[in-house]
């Protein structure tokens, strides 16, 4: 039996098979912090912020498809989590939450860091947030977290203030009232009738045109669904939390569809007149057919998430690879066709003039260059973190992601600073698969940097020491001038979007880490095979030309116009922007 609370609750995350815990220790959580140091089970991952805490646990969910767990003092700490938590709950991801308070006769007393965390995490951990008051509460409220959080696929969180943590742990007492749980859990098999299959495949069937959209939730369904592609004889396109459940060498994937998509994916929505989406809540309906064009079939496990974005003839609640396995023997074999074959014509246009983008010239260098020269460089298992901002659109476009390739992005939050704290959790989940984060300046500044700390205390016990991270150092908040322009018409506001000069490959070396400097298209490929075959993490300073045009490879006559607008405007760098325009039309 556990001495105290603090000691039974590590018992108990070890029961439910939890092996770390991300974290900073602070005099709210002085009770679990002392637990922490007498017991074995557990890894203490101690991070410079609780946000990266956060990040972390979210991040280890998104690449293991376990729980993540993370803990913060009381007040401050308990506040610094939320952006995480919330990314993790936006994405569907299993996090609990582990929070200290201040001692339970204080509470209400307006005292020091008091906070009312009830409150403050009513939102982001709905489904389950409660205060530990008594010992015998401990046993049901851990085993309620991470159920509720496995079964939901969200965050849950969990309070102890201060004193209860250092009671003496207490089994339920057996009377009225008593909570006695346990810690089994089994996934369950979720699919629909077979009434209901029977009438998605007779939508599918009828189809002459088929598009395919997938997206985080068909995890499990990669060979399904290239199936499906098969029977059908049609095309498949990604939501940018799909994009490593296919290979990006399939002739038939269109590649990623929305403000990040290929101008293929788009063709393909356009002239479809059969829809099929598979466990993606892809938010924006203007790169879907048009409302009435297509018949659609949706699966998604969560069926609140139904017919939510198109509005479905069938919506088929259920996980994705147990509905396709008995959704493909009702699907007839469909001939070889023009409808496929002018998807793989486009998939193949796609391809070269991505790689002609990447090789047009740039000052000092064209970011997009960057990203196609490591396709064919990665290891089989790497783990791949993209940051929002450029690093996520060059990310989603050039990068060829195999089979047996993890990733993990901030998708429904699209938060910034997030793909460092991810590559980390990889390493510590995977400490014998390296990881790759992709990383904007502004993000770098924003988090990224502490995160480097985190790595030079941790790496020498990784079995693989590579973590890579790719810095697009561009002195510019470059997502939102483009969007400014694209978007509002608007010039870049320099006192909003220039970001200060720094050093990322020096403050890497001053670490005790390697940093690589690329300022020229000739030393991409030497700076990859450098990082990649580096004793430890690596920071790669990429000087790039923010002034690379980012509109959509099939940009609307709206952002077009809105681009000249800015321009016209008096955006400063109206003529750098107008030399890369030009180049890409050439092209």
């Amino acid at each position: 039996m556990a001495s105290t609370v603090g000691d039974f609750v590590l018992q108990r995350l070890s029961t439910w098979g939890i092996k770390r815990v991300f974290g900073y220790p602070g005099d709210g959580i002085n009770g679990l912090t002392a637990a922490l140091g007498r017991q074995d089970d557990i890894e203490f991952v101690q991070v410079r912020h609780e946000e990266e805490a956060a990040f972390m646990a979210c991040g280890h969910a998104k690449v293991t498809g376990e729980v993540g767990v993370c803990l913060a003092t009381s007040g401050p700490g308990a506040i610094h989590l939320l952006n995480g938590l919330y990314d993790a709950k936006l994405d569907r991801k299993p996090v609990v939450a582990i929070v200290g308070q201040s001692v339970r006769m204080a509470i209400g007393g307006h005292f020091q860091q008091e906070v009312d965390l009830v409150s403050l995490f009513k939102d982001v951990a709905s489904d389950f947030v409660q205060v530990c008051t008594t010992p015998e509460q401990a046993r049901h409220l851990i085993d309620r977290a991470l159920r509720i959080a496995k079964a939901q696929r969200t965050v849950t969180a969990v309070i102890f203030p201060n004193d209860v943590q250092e009671l003496a742990a207490a089994s339920p007492t057996g009377g009225h009232g008593s909570i006695h749980t346990g810690a089994d859990y089994r996934e369950p098999s979720i699919h629909p009738q077979k009434t209901d299959l029977e009438a998605a495949a007779q939508i599918l069937n009828q189809g002459e045109k088929v598009a395919v959209l997938i997206g985080a939730g068909a995890w499990n369904a990669a060979d399904e669904v290239i199936a499906v592609c098969e029977k059908l004889q049609c095309g498949v396109a990604k939501a940018l939390l799909g994009k490593a459940i296919l290979s990006d060498d399939l002739s038939f994937s269109t590649g990623q569809i929305g403000l990040l998509g290929t101008k293929a994916s788009w063709d393909m929505m356009q002239g479809c007149d059969t829809f099929l989406m598979i466990g993606s809540t892809f938010p924006y309906s203007e790169f879907l057919p048009k409302e009435g064009q297509a018949k659609c079939v949706q699966i998604d496990i969560d069926p609140t998430m139904l017919s939510l974005r198109y509005p479905a003839d069938v919506a088929l609640v259920g996980d994705a690879g147990a509905t396709l396995g008995l959704l493909l023997p009702l699907l007839n074999q469909k001939p070889r066709g023009a409808w496929r074959e002018t998807i793989e014509k486009n998939v193949s246009a796609m391809w070269e003039e991505e790689g002609r983008k990447a090789h047009l010239a740039a000052n000092p260098l064209n970011p997009e260059l960057f990203f196609w020269e490591v396709s064919d460089r990665l290891p089989a298992d790497v783990v791949l973190c993209a940051d929002t901002g450029m690093s996520t659109t060059f990310f989603a476009r050039a990068v060829k992601v195999k089979p047996g390739m993890k990733t993990a992005i901030s998708g429904t939050l699209a938060t910034m600073g997030p793909a460092v704290s991810y590559a980390l959790a990889a390493k510590f989940a995977y400490p014998g698969r390296p990881a790759i984060a992709f990383v904007g300046d502004g993000a770098m500044q924003m988090l990224g940097m502490n995160g480097l700390i985190t790595a030079a205390k941790y790496y020498k016990r990784w079995a693989d020491p590579r973590l890579i991270i790719v810095v697009l150092n561009n002195r510019d908040l470059n997502m939102v001038s483009w969007e400014l322009r694209a978007l509002g018409g608007s010039p870049k506001v320099e006192a909003t979007q220039d970001l200060p000069d720094v050093d990322y490959a020096a403050l890497a070396t001053v670490l005790g880490l390697k940093g690589i400097t690329v300022t020229r298209p000739e030393d991409v490929g030497p700076a990859w095979d450098a990082a990649l075959g580096a004793d430890r993490p690596v920071v790669i300073d990429v000087k790039a030309d923010p002034n690379v045009i980012a509109l959509p490879p099939h940009a609307t006559f709206e952002q077009t116009k809105n681009l000249f607008m800015a321009l016209a405007r008096g955006d400063s760098d109206r003529g750098a922007v107008m030399g890369q325009l030009i180049k890409q039309l050439v092209s």
